[in-house]
C-alpha cells in the first residue's frame, strides 16, 4: 500500500542526504515534494498541511542548517513527525473484566468477520480463551462464516436462536461465556452498506447491555479517505475505542492509514496484513514510519520469525550455517519457512536498506519464479541437494527437464546457491552470529 509513497519520500529525502551543507531553499524545495508525494497518497488535507509545516519549522532551525548532517537530520525530523501523526490515542488493548467483552464494528465488507477471527487468534497468543458471538443476524451466512473460522481456529462460537434482537444475543453471549469458563468475549456486530441512524442505535445499545472494554472499529484502508469519513461518524455516535485497518497489504494509496487518527483523535490498533487468521499485526506507528521511510522493521520480522520458524530447527540451521554445512535441501526448506512469514516484498521492506527491492522482489514471486526454483531443487536427487559438486552437464540437463525448466535456469540457481554459502558464511563468522541466530528465529 506505501510503495509509492515510500519511494518518492525516499528519493526526495535522498536528495538531502546526498551533500553536506544543505540551505533553506534546499528545504523547501523537498517539502514541496513531500507535500506532493502526501497529497498524490490521499493524505488528508489539513493534515498534510500541519504535517509539513512542523517539519519545516524544525529543519529550518540554524543547528539544523550548519550541521554538516543536516540531510540526515531532517529525515529524523520527518520520521519523528511521522511517528508523533501515526501515535494519536491510548494503543494499549485493554482486556480486563471477567470475561472481557470486545465489541467489534464497522460496515459490511471492511472484514469485520475475518477480523473478529483474527483478533482471537491473537488473543490466544496472549493465553487467554476467547468466545466468539455471532451478532449480525442480517447479513446471510455472517454466523456461518464466523463458524467455520472458530473451528479452523479450535475457537467456540456462541449461536442464537433465529429472531433474537443484537443487544440479546451480545447479553446471552456473555453468559455463555461464564458458563464456558471463557474470558474474553468478541462480539461479531451487525454492519451495514453505509452508515445509519438504524446501525449507531443498534450499537449503542448492546454498549449499554453488555458494557465492552473495547469497541474497535474495522476500517477497510483502500476505501481512502471515504474510511477517515466512516470512523468520523462512527466515533460521533458511540464509543469507539481504536480501529483496526484491513486491507494494509493492498495496492491502494495508504492515505487512509497516516490521516484517520490525526483526524478522528481515534487510535489505530491493528493492521490487517493478508487474508489468512495469521494476518494481524499489533501496530506500532515508529515501525511504520520505518517503513514508508526505507528504514525497515528488523523487529516485526523478528517476531514474525520466532512464530513461524521452530526454535529447534533454528538452532540446527544456525550450526550449519556456521559450519558451511548448509545444502540446497536446506535452502528449500528455508524459502518455505519464509513464504509463511508472508509475501516476500512485505519482508523485504522490513530488512533496513531493502525496501527500494521489494517490489522487484515481490514481482519475481508473482513470475512464479520461486516456484521455478522448488521445482529445480525438487527434481535432484538427494545426493546431488547434499553437495551440487556433483551437477556436471548431463545432470544439470536432467534436472531441467525434469523441473520442466531449462538449462540457464538451473545454472543460475547453482550460482546463486554456491554466493549464497559464501554469504552465509561470512554472517555466521566473528561476533555476528548472535544476529544471524535472531534472523533465521533462534530466541537469545
Amino acid at each position: 500500500m506505501f510503495d509509492t509513497l515510500s519511494e518518492r519520500l525516499r528519493k526526495t529525502l535522498g536528495t538531502l542526504t546526498g551533500r553536506g551543507r544543505i540551505s533553506e531553499a534546499d528545504v523547501d524545495a523537498a517539502m514541496r515534494e513531500v507535500r506532493l508525494a502526501l497529497l498524490e497518497a490521499d493524505v488528508n488535507f489539513k493534515v498534510v498541511k500541519d504535517f509539513v509545516a512542523r517539519v519545516r519549522e524544525k529543519a529550518v532551525g540554524a543547528d539544523v542548517l550548519a550541521s554538516l548532517t543536516a540531510g540526515q537530520q531532517v529525515v529524523k525530523i520527518v520520521n519523528d513527525e511521522l511517528v508523533e501523526l501515526l501515535s494519536a490515542g491510548d494503543r494499549i488493548f485493554h482486556l480486563s473484566g471477567n470475561p472481557a467483552v470486545v465489541a467489534m464494528v464497522g460496515l459490511q465488507g471492511s472484514g469485520k468477520t475475518t477480523s473478529t477471527a483474527k483478533l482471537a487468534r491473537h488473543i490466544v497468543k496472549q493465553g487467554r480463551r476467547p468466545l466468539l458471538v455471532a451478532a449480525d443476524p442480517y447479513r446471510p451466512a455472517a454466523a456461518d462464516q464466523l463458524e467455520t473460522l472458530g473451528k479452523a481456529l479450535d475457537i467456540p462460537v456462541f449461536r442464537a436462536p433465529i429472531g433474537t434482537a443484537v443487544p440479546e444475543i451480545a447479553r446471552l453471549g456473555v453468559e455463555a461465556a461464564k458458563r464456558q469458563v471463557r474470558d474474553v468475549v468478541i462480539l461479531d456486530t451487525a454492519g451495514r452498506l453505509s452508515v445509519d441512524a438504524a446501525l449507531m442505535a443498534e450499537i449503542t445499545a448492546v454498549n449499554e447491555a453488555v458494557r465492552p472494554i473495547e469497541t474497535l472499529l474495522v476500517v477497510d484502508a483502500m476505501t481512502g479517505q471515504e474510511a477517515v469519513g466512516v470512523a468520523q461518524a462512527f466515533v460521533a455516535a458511540v464509543p469507539v475505542t481504536g480501529l483496526i485497518l484491513t486491507k494494509i497489504d493492498g495496492d491502494a494509496r495508504g492515505g487512509a492509514a497516516l490521516s484517520i487518527s490525526a483526524v478522528t483523535g481515534v487510535p489505530v490498533k491493528f493492521l490487517g496484513t493478508g487474508e489468512k487468521t495469521d494476518a494481524l499485526e499489533v501496530f506500532h506507528p515508529d515501525r511504520l514510519a520505518g517503513r514508508i521511510l526505507g528504514m525497515g522493521d528488523i523487529l516485526t520480522l523478528v517476531e514474525r520469525a520466532q512464530e513461524h520458524f521452530d526454535e529447534t530447527q533454528a538452532r540446527q540451521m544456525e550450526e550449519k550455517l556456521r559450519k558451511a554445512s548448509f545444502t540446497l535441501e536446506d535452502m528449500l526448506d528455508q524459502l518455505q519457512q519464509v513464504q509463511k512469514m508472508g509475501p516476500i516484498g512485505q519482508i523485504m521492506g522490513m530488512i533496513p536498506g531493502m525496501g527500494s527491492m521489494a517490489g522487484d522482489a515481490q514481482a519475481a514471486v508473482d513470475r512464479g519464479e520461486l516456484k521455478r526454483t522448488e521445482a529445480i531443487i525438487r527434481a535432484m536427487t538427494p545426493a546431488e541437494r547434499r553437495d551440487p559438486s556433483l551437477l556436471n552437464g548431463s545432470r544439470r540437463r536432467r534436472i531441467a527437464a525434469g523441473s520442466g525448466t531449462n538449462l540457464p535456469d538451473v545454472n543460475r540457481l547453482v550460482k546463486q546457491f554456491g554466493e549464497m554459502q559464501k554469504l552465509m558464511k561470512q554472517l555466521s563468522g566473528g561476533g555476528r552470529r548472535g544476529a544471524l541466530g535472531s534472523l533465521i528465529g533462534g530466541r537469545r
